[in-house]
């Protein structure tokens, strides 16, 4: 554990107190820190369904608070985002003002293609700053924004469409991958062929690695446009108006839409970044991300703006755009002081060098701290990193509903903790329960699932888009007076949260309720393996047994591997996990923002059908995972 917070900031212990026993005080304080249109004057409001609304007589507008806001208070003439692209060798930077000069101008764009105050708009674009640019003036004169993720398929891109409904919808000519150039453009005319409510027009950003053809009198030319279009000035939106709709995978194969409002996504954000990751104005974040995922949106675009910081945009990856040290380099280039990114990431760079080879000779003398999460970090990632960069590494969860964090070590204020192993305590405004099946509370470090008890804070998600009857079935109907979040996990007798994965990635070993997060820890140790999957295999005997699919690191020995696996797993864990088998694969399938597919892993063990999910980075993976676990069956 450690605290390294300065004395002088305020108390964890006393924010969180506050948080829990007077929500509607403790957040109202934090409104201050917002500069409103009109403050305010009723904090919550309690539905009788279980869901709140926050600010209900607010009036603000985001895009002004994350732009107009810092050019009034004197920092127009700072970074507020910088561009990098090893693909393109492009690097670009824009001050406030140049950054509210051309999403002011794209506003004006929208109200010309006749998008209005509330309208939905889709965005489907890669990683440039016309994607931030998008999001921001879609906020500035009240539209809706949904970012799907670029390169979806068509058919994905349709459903998105149709639920969405959007007057508009952005795209560019293509995205980059290290080894390709993916076109856009067709798959944006098939999807909206495929759609039952396409958008009347389509405005195009034209990169020069590939040109869209375009279609007359419904494609626009996204520069042609803006060259003609005055700036707007932000308009005033009420509290409870929706910001944007985040799409997360449904079980019943149809997206959810994840609704974030204007007024309580502002202050929970700003919050967090103040509080959590401990960021000030002037300050230089690097969201490593998609703006296609919610890290994208709270972390790349809204988070550190709304905080008066400079974002780092990057289009690349963490090996192959050049080599495993540009993250160091962009570290280093741009005095990184503080991250985030998804622990895959990280393993990724620690598969391909392991000395860290990369690092050496990078000042890293900016960098505060690292935030990692979007799923579990194993231990072993999180002492190489922090061996390798001799800075402090926190885990922390959170998720897609929530929009910031649940867990975490809050660097802005003293007092506050870190234990590796853990996601840490919770953050002002959530209070995590562990309940069983039944919704009785598990204590002294039982596993269970873990719930939010309501209220939930400002900024997490009260509904769905157009069907909330499936929200408060989805999150609130299981455990009433909580929140499912849909993951498992325990809080120790300290208070620590420790997150185990999704509750669905236990398995049943012979009666006995094992964790595979737990295992692919203990794994994940071996001093040869990259990253793991266990997931339960049938077994005529047991019902479950626990299988280890394992990517070694570059130029490892595989021998020795599954006995010793084998062994650490029989002694820290027991004889009765059972874990036996352990086979080696070239990768393991994964969503495009890094999560390995464990729900896939299984039901393909278990000879179910699947179809590729439209979140997946490589489907042909699957095919060569089926044949592992083909003699599993």
């Amino acid at each position: 554990m450690n605290d390294s917070s300065p004395a002088h900031l305020p108390r964890y212990i006393d924010h969180y107190a506050r948080s829990v026993e007077d929500p509607e005080g403790f957040w109202a304080e934090q409104t201050l820190a917002v500069a409103w249109f009109q403050a305010p004057l009723q904090t919550l409001l309690d539905k009788p369904d279980g869901t709140q609304q926050w600010f209900t007589d607010g009036r603000l507008n985001t895009c002004y608070l994350a732009l107009d806001r810092h050019i009034e208070l004197g920092r127009g003439a700072q970074p507020a985002l910088i561009y990098d692209s090893p693909m393109t060798g492009v690097q670009r930077q824009f001050t406030y003002v140049q950054l509210r000069d051309e999403v002011a101008r794209l506003a004006e764009v929208l109200r010309e293609a006749g998008v209005k105050q509330g309208d939905g708009v889709i965005i489907y674009m890669p990683m440039v700053p016309e994607a931030a640019m998008a999001m921001l003036a879609c906020a500035r004169i009240g539209a809706v924004h949904s970012v799907v993720f670029g390169g979806f398929a068509p058919n994905e891109l349709a459903v998105r469409i149709d639920d969405a409904q959007p007057r508009l919808l952005l795209t560019a000519s293509c995205g980059l991958e290290f080894d390709r150039v993916i076109e856009y453009k067709p798959l944006v005319d098939r999807a909206l062929a495929l759609a039952r409510h396409p958008p009347a027009q389509v405005l195009v950003l034209q990169r020069p690695q590939a040109r869209a053809e375009m279609q007359s009198g419904r494609d626009l030319d996204w520069a042609q446009a803006l060259a003609e279009a005055r700036p707007v000035p932000p308009v005033e939106l009420s509290s409870g108006d929706p910001l944007y709709i985040m799409y997360t995978s449904g079980t019943t194969g149809r997206p959810k839409g994840i609704v974030r409002d204007n007024g309580g996504h502002a202050v929970g954000l700003l919050y967090a970044m103040t509080a959590v990751f401990g960021m000030r104005p002037g300050d230089v974040w690097w969201g490593i991300s998609d703006v296609g995922w919610v890290v994208g949106h709270s972390l790349i675009v809204y988070g550190p703006l709304l905080a008066g910081c400079t974002t780092v945009l990057y289009e690349g990856k963490p090996i192959r755009t050049p080599d495993a040290g540009v993250y160091w380099r962009i570290i280093e280039q741009y005095g990184v002081n503080s991250l985030f990114c998804a622990p895959t990431a990280m393993r990724a760079i620690r598969r391909q060098d392991p000395q860290a080879d990369g690092l050496k000779g990078r000042d890293l003398s900016t960098l505060r701290q690292l935030f990692l999460a979007g799923e579990k970090l194993d231990g072993a990632t999180h002492a190489w990193l922090q061996e390798k960069t001799g800075k402090p590494v926190h885990d922390h969860w959170w998720q897609t509903e929530t929009g910031w964090p649940v867990t975490a070590p809050c660097m802005g204020l003293a007092g506050s903790r870190s234990k590796a192993g853990s996601s840490n305590q919770p953050v002002a405004g959530y209070v995590v329960r562990v309940l069983d099946e039944q919704g009785a509370e598990r204590v002294d470090g039982e596993p269970g699932a873990i719930v939010l008890r309501l209220p939930l804070p400002p900024g997490c998600s009260q509904t769905l888009w157009r069907d909330h009857p499936r929200y408060l079935d989805a999150y609130l109907k299981a455990f009433p007076g909580y929140f499912h979040t849909g993951d498992g996990g325990y809080v120790d007798a300290e208070g620590f949260v420790h997150i185990m994965g999704r509750t669905d990635d236990v398995i049943n070993v012979a009666g006995h309720r094992l964790s595979t997060g737990e295992m692919e820890d203990g794994v994940s140790h071996h001093p040869s393996v990259a990253e793991c999957a266990v997931i339960g295999v049938p077994d005529a005997l047991k019902g479950q047994v626990p299988l280890a699919l394992v990517v070694l690191k570059d130029g490892a020995d595989p021998g020795p591997l599954q006995a010793e696996v084998v062994a650490w797993v029989r002694e820290q864990i027991g004889a009765l996990a059972c874990l036996r088998e352990v086979r080696i694969v070239k990768r393991l399938p994964k969503t495009r923002s890094g999560k390995i597919l464990r729900a896939v892993l299984r039901k393909i063990a278990a000879g179910e059908d699947v179809v590729a999910p439209s979140t997946i980075d490589d489907p042909v993976i699957l095919t060569e995972i089926a044949q592992v676990l083909s003699v599993f069956r």
